[in-house]
Order: C-alpha cells, then sequence, then structure tokens
C-alpha cells in the first residue's frame, strides 16, 4: 500500500513539471518613449534575443523577423538623417558656412524613418501578443490543489480538481 501511494505521489509530482513552457517565458513590454523595452523575468531583451526566443513559434517567428527588418531600415535612415542634419549644424557651430539644403534633405530622411519605426513597434507587440499566447500557462497545479488534511478516512493527501 505504501508502495502505491508514493508511486502514485512521485508520478502527480512529475506530471506538474512535464510542460516546457510556463508562464515565466512569457515576454513583457514596457512603453518608453518612440517604442518599446522587451523583458522576460525582470531581464531586458534585444531584438535578436527576442528573435531567436521566438523561433519555435512559426507565426510569432515571422511576425518579429518583419518588424526587425523595419527596425533595421528606420535606424538606416534616420542614423544617415540625423548625419546629415548634424553635419551642418556642428560647420554652423564651428564657424564654417553649413549646407543648408544638405540639413534639409536630412530632415526629410528622419521624417521618413519615423513611421517606418512606428510600423516596427506595431509588429513587435503583434509578435510579443502571438508568442505570448501560444504559451502553455498551466498544469496540474494551476487547475487543482494538492493538501495535507484529515479525511473520514484518517489523515492523508487529498487532491481536488
Amino acid at each position: 500500500m505504501k508502495k502505491n501511494a508514493v508511486t502514485v505521489l512521485f508520478l502527480s509530482v512529475a506530471y506538474s513539471f512535464t510542460y516546457g513552457q510556463v508562464s515565466t517565458d512569457s515576454i513583457s513590454m514596457k512603453k518608453v518613449f518612440g517604442g518599446y523595452q522587451f523583458y522576460q523575468d525582470d531581464k531586458r531583451l534585444s531584438i535578436g534575443q527576442l528573435v531567436d526566443m521566438m523561433k519555435p513559434n512559426d507565426q510569432a517567428y515571422q511576425q518579429i523577423k518583419s518588424a526587425r527588418s523595419n527596425n533595421t531600415l528606420a535606424t538606416i535612415i534616420g542614423g544617415v538623417g540625423g548625419f546629415m542634419v548634424g553635419w551642418p549644424l556642428g560647420t554652423a557651430l564651428g564657424g564654417g558656412k553649413p549646407n543648408w539644403a544638405l540639413a534639409g534633405i536630412g530632415a526629410g530622411l528622419i521624417v521618413v524613418s519615423i513611421p517606418i519605426a512606428q510600423s516596427f513597434n506595431k509588429k513587435a507587440k503583434q509578435a510579443v501578443n502571438t508568442f505570448n499566447g501560444g504559451l502553455q500557462t498551466s498544469s496540474i497545479w494551476d487547475r487543482s490543489k494538492l493538501e495535507f488534511s484529515m479525511t473520514g478516512n484518517g489523515i492523508g493527501l487529498t487532491l481536488s480538481f
């Protein structure tokens, strides 16, 4: 009898750990100026880590890859635009003759990069929501309760569903 009870207890404990993903695997988003920061268990994730983490979920993986492409494009266009604005400003501050047409083109590039960056934010948010929606968030312990209690038959463990 004791052997059966120990076997049942061992199997029920082992069963509770059989899920590969739990709710702590979920990714949280924090709104910051210009977009989002992504976290898992209070650890900030880069976009590369986010892409690697989402590989098991094909739909989320495709969404985050598309978002990463937008992020790369927005970063390049915005960086070039910032350089094109900064060079004439530096020249003007240094006492030289600035090329304001170059600054105007740079400002235009910065403006173009803003909607692309917003598209990244939207796609990354969708990818995180898709990924979190696909996680297994429950186990036997979430649906049931194991208590040490007194029953009509004596003292023992009671498993309630």
